[in-house]
């Protein structure tokens, strides 16, 4: 279900730390060493805020050699936001609405004035 994925989406991009790593990505794939150096953060630290990327499916870890190697899945965050548009709209067509009383009532307004 969408809401599930879009949970554990959330919680992933609720961390800072997270958020700039998916920041960085989104430049390209990059090594976890890389992914580490402008973090005050232990390599245990970053290793488990990957993994909780991996689980939100927001990163895919692969190895090349020696490294692995971070990448991000752009669908995941395409997921939010198309959530995020599907409320735009509402809050679009409600303000259009609220626009068209408005015009209206100033319009009776005038004419009152009359």
């Amino acid at each position: 279900m969408v809401v599930d994925s879009l949970d554990t989406t959330f919680a992933a991009l609720s961390d800072p730390t997270r958020r700039a790593m998916i920041e960085r990505l989104a430049r390209g794939p990059a090594s976890v060493h890389r992914l580490t150096e402008p973090f005050a953060l232990s390599q245990q630290m970053i290793s488990k805020h990957i993994a909780y990327l991996v689980r939100a499916r927001i990163v895919i870890k692969t190895k090349r050699g020696r490294e692995s190697i971070c990448t991000l899945r752009p669908e995941a965050i395409k997921k939010v936001n198309d959530w995020a548009m599907s409320y735009r709209q509402f809050w679009e067509e409600s303000f259009d609405k609220l626009d068209v009383v408005l015009k209206q009532m100033k319009e009776a307004e005038v004419r009152d004035d009359k």
